[in-house]
């Protein structure tokens, strides 16, 4: 068997296949199919580790007691690399190869004889063009600009008022470079050709260009009943860094080569780390290799410590950080404290819903690794003692070097608790409500964070609140939302526990505010915009939309950049 060019035949089938369900969105769009939208994200998610699967299968059935022949792996190494120097984004068709040998030899840190080392493999050095775009020039005239550019967008919806979308646009792009006193001409727009899609919108991504002037364009097109609108136009690169954040799903956008889409991507959002880039489009896999080699390259130009994450203690995960690197890295425990009860494989189910659920801005994207080596010397002795002592069953040592047999890696934010205690009243009463605004977010997505403390939520450099502790998680269809029974005397007023009978599901959410630790203005403010979360009916109201299918949507985008016509 050639196994070097069946993987490669593996490889260029499932990159068929994503496109394939990737090629649904717009008839999604078209016929405002949020449901099949969501089927075909879940899909999308779990085909490569179907096809990795399926390909081990296929080798181990070929080739016998020869499928673990490491000289075999070794020439097909080579011809592998040769067979795809002509094909695009070929540090995917890497990635791919390296998937399959590590899982069948069940390396630990790396072995670059029988893999494609992450570390050599940067997708962006190989990129010798731009991504495909339209260019629209102007020629004095913003609204002719915006009208040839909303022209090219082709669907079967008919557009509901295309003149007043074009003038929108036209009008939001003018106010936005005056608010800057920006004197400078826009002299052209460009936009990458594929549509965005995510869930029930699609994004126009492009950028206004002029003189010395770089400056994001996103359009959000919404179909409504009466046809096709502009919803939003983001300028700012805050603004469209929310709108490709680690806590959203995945774009559905039919890319020949990725890796220049991150390019261009890049050009409009400095900030955000290529391996993010890599994941909001859907290439997760590709995305994971990225944020593994970005922390090998911190390690190698920096001499500081891992060390605990700021915040509590979790009973259920050691977090530790790297200061000079902005994620944490969670191991699960070997036992869990009281009052936690849940198991190690139910921990793992949670962050695997997570992993293919409607993220919807308010769930950061944890990824997991297996069989990772870092040097030992590296971790700060506190945190070492706590993973011998606490996680002996996930991490061991070898020679010099810790190896982790699981962890996930996500996104560093400042616990809302410490963010609370160190911000100013106007900001802490923000993120109070932005809290508020993140249990209802969630719960439209069918989530309810089953605890509720400000430690389990972070605040992003955004001012954004999102949630990250998913040990408790569940559906919101799966809980018992009860009102809180009237005490039938004063001795069950006093009582400490519950005088009545509470089932595993149960949940009171008229008790939600004596667990949170909010400032008296803090809690005023949430109680003030958000009191009807604390009330059983808001519950069960969702619930029952819920069941009945209806898909509730939570936009990416600030209310302010949103047209007033939009609601219609």
């Amino acid at each position: 068997m050639d196994c070097a060019r069946h993987l490669v035949a593996a490889f260029a089938s499932y990159n068929a296949e994503f496109r394939a369900i990737t090629r649904r969105a717009p008839l999604r769009f078209d016929s405002r199919d949020w449901k099949g939208s969501q089927r075909d994200a879940v899909e999308r998610i779990e085909l490569y580790d179907r096809f990795v699967n399926q390909t081990i299968a296929e080798l181990r059935e070929a080739l016998g007691a020869g499928a673990l022949d490491r000289e075999l792996w070794r020439r097909a190494r080579g011809e592998f690399a040769a067979l795809i120097t002509e094909l695009p984004d070929p540090e995917f068709t890497k990635t791919f190869f390296s998937s399959v040998t590590r899982r069948l030899f069940g390396t630990v840190g790396v072995a670059p004889d029988v893999e494609f080392v992450a570390t050599d493999l940067d997708p962006l050095a190989a990129v010798h063009s731009s991504v495909g775009t339209n260019t629209y020039v102007n020629h004095g005239s913003l609204p002719l600009l915006f009208e040839d550019l909303l022209g090219d967008v082709r669907f079967r919806s008919p557009w509901r008022d295309l003149d007043k979308s074009i003038a929108h646009v036209a009008s939001e792009v003018r106010a936005y470079l005056d608010s800057r006193a920006e004197r400078r001409a826009v002299e052209k727009v460009e936009v990458i050709r594929p549509v965005f899609y995510q869930v029930s919108r699609a994004y126009i991504v492009g950028r206004i260009v002029g003189r010395g002037l770089l400056a994001p364009l996103v359009i959000a097109l919404k179909n409504t009943d009466s046809g096709m609108l502009v919803d939003a136009v983001m300028l700012a690169e805050d603004d469209v860094s929310i709108v490709f954040s680690f806590t959203r799903s995945y774009f559905h956008a039919d890319l020949e080569r990725v890796a220049e889409a991150v390019m261009f991507l890049r050009s409009i959002m400095p900030k955000k780390p290529v391996s993010e880039l890599f994941t909001v489009l859907g290439r997760a896999r590709q995305g994971k290799t990225e944020r593994y080699r970005e922390l090998v390259r911190n390690l190698e130009r920096t001499e500081d410590l891992f060390a605990h994450a700021p915040g509590e203690r979790g009973l259920v995960m050691v977090c530790f950080t790297l200061p000079s690197f902005d994620v944490v890295f969670k191991v699960i425990r070997d036992r869990f404290a009281p009052p936690k009860t849940v198991l190690r494989e139910e921990v793992m189910a949670k962050y695997q819903m997570v992993f293919i659920h409607d993220r919807a801005g308010r769930l950061v994207d944890a990824q997991e690794f297996r069989r990772l080596r870092f040097p030992r010397a590296r971790f700060a002795p506190e945190l070492l003692g706590e993973l011998e002592r606490e996680a002996a069953l996930t991490v061991h040592q070898d020679g010099a070097d810790l190896v982790f047999d699981h962890m996930y890696i996500e996104r560093r934010m400042t616990p809302l608790n410490l963010y609370l205690r160190d911000a100013g009243p106007e900001a802490a009463v923000r993120a109070a409500l932005d809290y508020g605004q993140c249990v209802r977010d969630l719960a439209c997505t069918n989530i309810f964070p089953g605890d509720l403390l400000l430690k389990n939520f972070g605040v992003t450099r955004h001012g954004r609140v999102i949630f990250y502790d998913y040990d408790e998680l569940c559906r919101v269809t799966d809980c018992n939302f009860r009102d809180l029974p009237e005490a039938q005397n004063p001795e069950d007023e006093m009582r400490g526990e519950a005088w009545f009978y509470v089932a595993d599901n149960d949940v009171f959410p008229e008790t939600f505010m004596r667990f949170l630790a909010f400032g008296d203005d803090e809690r005023a403010a949430v109680l003030r915009v958000h009191a009807e979360i604390l009330t059983a009916k808001f519950w069960r109201d969702l619930q029952q939309r819920l069941r009945e299918g209806e898909v509730l949507e939570v936009l990416p985008y600030h209310a302010h950049r949103v047209r007033v016509a939009s609601s219609a």
